[in-house]
């Protein structure tokens, strides 16, 4: 017999755990998740750093309000989530002007030396500086997730992969690993899976795509500072990080991927190295261990969170590409008010009209009215 709950999520990641945080003692929940752990793929493989300058603007407002709440949170905590770290994109001037926004100001090439003095000089001329930008302890903040959502009731039950779902009478009835569940409101957190699920449910994909994203820890022979920014490149071709007297670096790429438990590809670690060689003075050498993860985009780069507009009670919570973390406590805000409020509080509002029914303070009206301006609803 099904156990029934008024919300089912699934995935297990950053965005369908800080859900249920956000959903617990408020309804009954279940979330599950196909592997054996929580946040097993792209969320254990975040690179860690929480840019309220990255991103178009429906992102950039949600990672301000993410910022806001997890601050709150922290406060009185033994082990905090967030640390700042400064984010200093570096390039030619045209290519920073361009992806410089938000909080982000220039600065001049002798500032950005003195921030990071491992830079060549010659390896860029123009830089900007994000100095809203914090440091992520993900592993604290998933766990803090957890506890939150345990504590409250929510059932979290993993290596239980959905093999089937389907809209009967007023609610759906999934099936996952060897057990059935009833709920009003099934919730497609599924990451790179999310278009396969719709699938499986019967509902229309929307055309999510799963890029890759390569990362490694690498020793060095001069450490950077503590304290120093994240460094990124204004074309996209690499950035690093302190990681303790080691450097985290990723060559950046976006290569289209299927669903999978990505890996890294040979040589392309060992060409990054040899790049930030030629950009920096740090020589990097032995690589400590290297990942990939996927992250998963819209066609718009906009996160997709709503009601789907033809699947009743189907509720996306998908394509956060590159911004899992930096936007979960603002979606998950925000979406646990519209699956509280329901449905039919979308149907009646009208695109981009009365966000602020769904989010009750000011801040969170901002980031529904700015996911709201490119989408309000799924296909609606």
């Amino acid at each position: 017999m099904a156990s029934t709950y008024d919300v089912v999520i699934v995935g297990g990641g950053i965005a369908g755990l800080s859900l249920a945080s956000a959903l617990a003692g408020k309804c009954t929940v279940a979330l599950v998740e196909a592997e054996q752990q929580l946040a097993y793929h792209t969320s254990s493989r975040s690179a860690r750093q929480l840019i309220p300058s990255y991103g178009p603007p429906a992102v950039q407002e949600l990672t301000v309000r993410t910022l806001e709440l997890i601050a709150r949170d922290d406060a009185g905590q033994s082990r905090p989530v967030l640390s700042p770290r400064s984010f200093l994109l570096i390039g030619d001037d045209e290519a920073v002007r361009a992806e410089a926004s938000g909080e982000m100001r220039l600065v001049s090439h002798d500032e950005a030396l003195k921030l990071c003095p491992a830079l060549k000089p010659e390896s860029f001329s123009a830089a900007g500086l994000d100095t809203g930008s914090f440091g992520c302890d993900a592993p604290v903040l998933l766990e803090r997730h957890r506890a939150r959502a345990e504590a409250a009731g929510v059932d979290i039950i993993t290596g239980a992969r959905v093999h089937s779902a389907q809209r009967l009478g007023s609610g759906w009835e999934i099936g996952a690993g060897q057990e059935g569940f009833s709920a009003g409101v099934l919730v497609n957190a599924a990451g790179a899976w999310a278009d396969e699920l719709a699938v499986l449910s019967g509902v229309e994909k929307i055309g999510l795509q799963p890029y890759r994203r390569t990362a490694a820890i690498a020793g060095v022979d001069h450490p950077l500072q503590e304290g120093a920014p994240m460094v990124a490149a204004a074309d996209d071709s690499f950035y690093f990080r302190r990681e303790g007297s080691d450097v985290l670096i990723s060559p950046s790429e976006h290569v289209a991927s299927p669903a999978e438990d990505a890996r890294p590809r040979p040589g392309d670690v060992e060409r990054l190295i040899a790049r930030l060689n030629t950009v920096t003075t740090l020589g990097i050498g032995p690589v400590r261990t290297a990942w990939t993860g996927l992250r998963t985009e819209a066609a718009d780069g906009v996160p997709v969170v709503g009601f789907d507009a033809e699947a009743r009670g189907f509720y996306w919570l998908a394509g956060q590409g590159g911004y899992g973390f930096q936007t979960s406590s603002g979606i998950a805000e925000l979406a646990a008010a519209q699956i509280l409020a329901g449905p039919d509080a979308h149907a009646s509002a009208g695109p981009g009209a009365g966000a602020g029914q769904y989010s009750g303070a000011g801040p969170v009206s901002r980031t529904a009215d700015a996911l709201a301006a490119t989408r309000w609803s799924i296909r609606r």
